[in-house]
This record gives C-alpha cells, sequence and structure tokens, in this order.
C-alpha cells in the first residue's frame, strides 16, 4: 500500500491480514500519534458499493460506542478502494486462542459469548447487523472479548447484496452463516447474528464449528438442511440446558430461536448460575458425604 494514498493521514507500518474481501494493515495515525487498523476494501467490493453508500452506512456503525466492541475512526476512498479505520488491537483473536488451546472451557466459553452478545444488543438497538460473527472478528482486549468488523455490515443491504452475489462476494462466512444469509434473502435481522454467535459458541465448546463440508456450497447447503451435532455427544460435561439453548439459537427459522441476542445470553447466564449453585451444594455436603465420590460429583458438574 503506497503511504502517500492517505495523504499523510496515516502512515501504513505493515499488512495484518489479507482476504478476498479486504487487506488489512498496521498503520500509524500520524495527527493522533497512535497506532490504528486501517481496513482497505477490495476493488469488486469497492465497485458494488457506492461511495455515497458506504458513507450513510459507516455513519450509521460510527455511532455504535459499546465497551465489547471496536468503534469506528474514520473511512474514506483511496485509489479507488473504499476504507475504514479501527483501534488497533495489540492483542490475539479467538481464532488464535481456538488455535492454541482447541476446545475451550465451558465457562469461559459462556463468557465470552455473554461479552459479544453485549456489543450485538447494543448494535440491535442502534439498528444494524453485524452479519459476520467469527472467530477471526472477536479480540481480546486486557482478557475481554470486543467484537470488530461493523464497517461493512450494510444493514438495508437489498441492491448492495444483490450486485455483491453478482460480484461473487458475499457478506459473512460460510462456516458461520445463517440459513437466511445462504439464501441472500433482502432482509436481515437480529437472528440472524444470534445463530452466527450461536456457531462460534458451539466451536468454542467442541472445537469445530456445527456445519462443515468439502467446499462452501456443501456447509452452506448444511446449514440449510442438516441438524447441528450432538453437543453431549461431541463433549463430555456439556448440560441438557447448555446443548437445549444451543440448539434453539441455531433453528433453522428465525422465528424458533430466541427473540433477541439478550434473552439469549440470559438464556446462558442461568446455566452458568445454575452450575455454581451445584458447586455449592456440593461444598455444603461435604461433611455428609464420601470424599472422592463428592469430588467426582463436583468435577461433572464443573464441566455442566
Amino acid at each position: 500500500m503506497n503511504q502517500t494514498l492517505f495523504g499523510g493521514r496515516y502512515s501504513i507500518v505493515r499488512l495484518i491480514d489479507r482476504g478476498g474481501m479486504a487487506a488489512v494493515y498496521l498503520a500509524h495515525d500520524v495527527r493522533h500519534d497512535r497506532q490504528v487498523a486501517v481496513k482497505v476494501m477490495g476493488k469488486t467490493f469497492s465497485r458494488a458499493v457506492s461511495v455515497s453508500r458506504f458513507q450513510r452506512e459507516i455513519r450509521v456503525t460510527a455511532k455504535l460506542n459499546h465497551a465489547n466492541l471496536l468503534t469506528l475512526i474514520d473511512s474514506g476512498e483511496v485509489a479507488g478502494r473504499l476504507f475504514y479505520v479501527l483501534p488497533y488491537v495489540d492483542g490475539f483473536s479467538l481464532r488464535e486462542k481456538l488455535k492454541a488451546n482447541g476446545r475451550l472451557p465451558v465457562r469461559d466459553a459462556i463468557n465470552i459469548t455473554r461479552q459479544v452478545a453485549l456489543a450485538l444488543d447494543h448494535a440491535h438497538q442502534n439498528g444494524v447487523v453485524h452479519r459476520d460473527i467469527k472467530p477471526e472478528n472477536i479480540l481480546f482486549r486486557n482478557e475481554q472479548a470486543v467484537l470488530s468488523d461493523f464497517g461493512i455490515s450494510l444493514n438495508a443491504d437489498t441492491e448492495v447484496g444483490e450486485r455483491l452475489t453478482e460480484a461473487g462476494l458475499c457478506l459473512g462466512t460460510p462456516a458461520y452463516m445463517s440459513p437466511e444469509q445462504v439464501k441472500t434473502e433482502r432482509d436481515l435481522d437480529p437472528r440472524s447474528d444470534i445463530y452466527s454467535l450461536a456457531c462460534v459458541l458451539f466451536e468454542m465448546l467442541t472445537g469445530a464449528p456445527p456445519f462443515s463440508g468439502p467446499t462452501p456450497k456443501a456447509v452452506a447447503a448444511s446449514h440449510l438442511y442438516d441438524r447441528p451435532p450432538s453437543l453431549r455427544r461431541v463433549r463430555q460435561g456439556v448440560s441438557v440446558a447448555l446443548q437445549a439453548t444451543v440448539e434453539r439459537a441455531l433453528a433453522k427459522l428465525p422465528a424458533d430461536r430466541f427473540e433477541s441476542v439478550a434473552a439469549f445470553s440470559e438464556a446462558l447466564e442461568r446455566i452458568k448460575c445454575r452450575s455454581w449453585w451445584w458447586v455449592l451444594w456440593d461444598l455444603l455436603s461435604l461433611r455428609n458425604a464420601e470424599p472422592l465420590r463428592v469430588g467426582a460429583g463436583m468435577m461433572r458438574r464443573l464441566g455442566s
């Protein structure tokens, strides 16, 4: 990326990541003397989305302000390509965490999901649907999960979505796309994000997303027609309540999911609190129970 393209505002340090739709650069914000992440959209995307439309969407998402999301700093066009700027998080992503650890402890997975849900609830209340919830877009700042990449949410992507599809692009990642995203429905509501977040939770618990396949089309078909694997078969120690909660969030029809991401988060919180109740019960029962037997019970319940 040519250093002079941003008019001296941003000095590119290095490429962080490159995907099919955009490239992300670590840059120095010269005016404010800070590190930032500059996401430069690819030429195909930039041709499909007008500058005025992009700026309208950016203005909506730039108003989002929550501790669990990255707020947009700036946006514009450079050399015929759209870009936007985010705070740079000098940490790691959930994808890197999963690569390093595989499955996460149940309580950690629930906590991360609930933190992301807080960011999504704030966005949904402001009329923004994220559309691309995935481990790569969940970062950790001071051990707190933060959601990034609201910049291309394109809330009312009717004509834009059709142009992107014609250009061979889609807003979303196959392993985490809701059935209505797969069907390229014109109006997505917050329940699409609930489905995608449930896919991420499933992966944190089992080490793999609920649906996979040899090609993106095969994965998309699974979202439409296949039942997700049973959590309790894949991961010992998962409670019946947690399995039922995840399955509801992964319902094929939006009407069968939780009515809001806040309701999904509250259901997970009840499960977490219930597991602590059982731990307390075991501790209070120690005097009258055989030690090894109680210890085994506690281990089972800690995993629920």
